[in-house]
């Protein structure tokens, strides 16, 4: 019996011993499985700012430490880093309609990006960081503040059209330089385009078409912008890039709108901060709150007939039916009917009606009529009924002898 004991005891301690080494590992399990989620991709929870409107060739965006190739309609986020190849090309259009031609070579990162359609702090930031990019600005350069940085300068779009060079190494001591130019929008306006300094000293600014500068390094780390000389083929080379980006925003415009339909319609809580959700029904319930089915109607005629009324006459009541009348059916009036003999020499209680003559009305006699005792003296609308044969004086009268 003792040996018994002894081995159960043995056998729990055991149990134990075992329970005990592998507790931490269990614990570690059950900690590390609700941070899972928190892993996924932040596309996941955040609103994209923007979508690819065209591609050609190959062009690849950064995100989150991982490169993926990009294709129409693809969602861009802020802090995406677009990348595009030799002999290709990215358009790209973001909420607010502002879009961007990347050409071969080109780099662009989005910085920030913050647009509220409506809004009063509305900005964008995009760091050019290599190639010759074109692009067109919408919204938040006419409603907040648009810049476009480079190695050189930074630039504060004011609603316009331009170009933007960045050559391969340049740099705040390098002799590659920046070149920024100016171009009319598609419907021939010409913006602006403010030019500061890394150090944001101001370095000029352009209003003209077809304008441009290049920003040089000078002594002590100083910058200037020289006018640039524009040459024929140059002129003919940009103008392509800026149809191109305009053709890009017309398509770009449509696309970012079906996505935001299609997100909304996957999750309806999804909408420009400000905006409410309308109760379904709701608007029709207060319509009908206000105005009853046909009560417009029967008050105007409420107001024509008190305006026709004769002095001294009873007053319509529309409420009620008149004797011969129909049921009245909500807002809709009905024609009297006419009364049956048997009623017709019955005054109704109010205005007499054309089946009700035969009664004489209240007033003077019509000179030439002679005054009828009974109803069976008259006629249709009251007047004597024509004998059917001629007196007697008219008989001998009209006899031969």
């Amino acid at each position: 019996m003792t040996v018994t004991v002894k081995r159960r005891r043995l056998l729990i301690s055991l149990v134990m011993a075992a329970s005990l080494a592998f507790a931490p590992q269990v614990f570690a399990q059950a900690t590390a499985q609700p941070a899972t989620p928190a892993q996924t991709d932040q596309t996941a929870t955040e609103e994209p700012i923007g979508n690819v409107a065209t591609v050609q060739g190959t062009a690849t965006v950064t995100r989150n430490n991982a490169i993926s190739a990009l294709k129409v309609q693809d969602d861009i986020y802020k802090n995406d880093v677009l990348v595009t190849a030799g002999n290709s090309s990215l358009g790209v259009t973001f909420n607010d309609a502002t879009t961007f031609n990347l050409t071969a070579n080109s780099r662009i990162v989005v910085d920030n990006y913050v647009y509220e359609e409506g809004g009063k702090n509305n900005a964008a930031v995009f760091n050019v960081a290599r190639g010759t990019v074109a692009f067109v600005a919408a919204a938040v350069a006419k409603t907040g503040d648009m810049q476009i940085s480079t190695p050189t300068a930074t630039l504060g779009i004011r609603g316009t059209t331009g170009l933007v060079e960045v050559p391969e190494g340049a740099s705040a001591t390098g002799a590659n330089n920046v070149g920024i130019k100016l171009y009319p929008d598609q419907d021939g306006k010409v913006g602006r385009i403010d030019i500061r300094g890394r150090d944001g000293s101001s370095l000029g600014f352009l209003n003209q078409a077809a304008t441009g500068f290049a920003i040089r390094g000078g002594a002590g780390g100083r910058f200037s912008a020289v006018p640039l000389q524009i040459s024929a083929a140059q002129m003919a080379r940009d103008q392509g890039f800026v149809r191109q980006v305009h053709s890009f925003q017309t398509a770009g415009r449509q696309i970012v709108q079906q996505q935001r339909t299609l997100r909304l319609q996957r999750n309806p809580q999804l909408r420009q901060p400000g905006q409410q959700l309308r109760q379904p029904g709701l608007q029709k319930q207060n319509d009908l709150q206000k105005r009853q089915p046909g009560l417009q109607k029967q008050n105007d005629l409420q107001k024509q007939g008190q305006q026709k009324q004769q002095p001294g006459s009873r007053p319509i009541d529309l409420q009620k039916n008149q004797p011969g009348q129909q049921t009245q059916r909500s807002g809709l009036p009905t024609q009297p009917r006419p009364l049956p003999p048997s009623q017709l020499g019955q005054r109704p209680a109010g205005p007499p009606i054309p089946s009700q003559l035969g009664q004489r009305p209240a007033g003077p006699q019509i000179p030439g009529l002679p005054r009828l005792q009974n109803q069976q003296q008259r006629g249709p609308l009251g007047l004597p009924k024509q004998q059917k044969h001629p007196p007697a004086d008219e008989k001998s009268r009209g006899h031969r002898n």
